[in-house]
């Protein structure tokens, strides 16, 4: 009777059926086993077909992107570094756009300022999302970076610091050559 009654309280607190649905769909192995298999066999058909190293041979390059792909599945690593690294992901792309409709509300987006903004916000949250997955799957590079981020810091800031007045002080006075329609120097003069 309680198990009733929880069961009925949390169907629209947890989001019913669609709640159920994606649970079902974890359980028969989709979100660990199907999607990062997509994943992985269209990434290398597209990476072989863009590559042409067997010319266009459409065949070649499926069965070799279907291999990969399910040899990835054969140990669980691919299924828990995916199930580790999307989530995260996806709350660095929503801080990202977030970030884009505050900066689109009091300044002019196409500047080059708020662009390598963006860009430095990106690379920032991309490295912190690498670093916690791989400190979730318990690789080294996770553990000992946080050790060393001390002494990288003053080699990131002179990184940026060469990117900015690199960028800064490039030559404009190569922009392409555009008549001003009523004056052109070669234009021979009509009598």
């Amino acid at each position: 009777m309680i198990n009733g009654l929880i069961s009925l309280a949390s169907y629209s607190f947890y989001g019913g059926g669609i709640g159920d649905m994606l649970s079902k769909w974890e359980q028969m192995g989709f979100f660990s086993y199907l999607l990062p298999f997509l994943l992985i066999f269209t990434l290398v058909y597209t990476i072989l077909m863009k590559v042409k190293i067997f010319e266009d041979n459409k065949t070649v390059n499926g069965v070799i992107a279907l291999v990969v792909g399910l040899m990835a599945l054969q140990f669980d690593f691919v299924s828990i570094f995916f199930s580790e690294l999307f989530p995260r992901m996806g709350v660095g792309l929503a801080i990202l756009l977030v970030l884009i409709i505050f900066v689109g509300l009091f300044f002019d987006p196409g500047t080059k300022w708020v662009s390598l903004s963006f860009f430095t916000v990106a690379v920032i949250i991309a490295g912190y999302i690498l670093i916690q997955t791989s400190r979730s799957l318990g690789l080294a590079f996770g553990a000992g970076f946080k050790t060393l981020l001390p002494e990288f810091i003053p080699y990131i800031i002179i990184l940026v610091f060469i990117i900015a007045i690199v960028s800064s002080g490039r030559d404009k006075s190569n922009v392409p050559y555009q008549p001003l329609g009523w004056f052109e120097p070669n234009a021979k003069s009509k009598k």
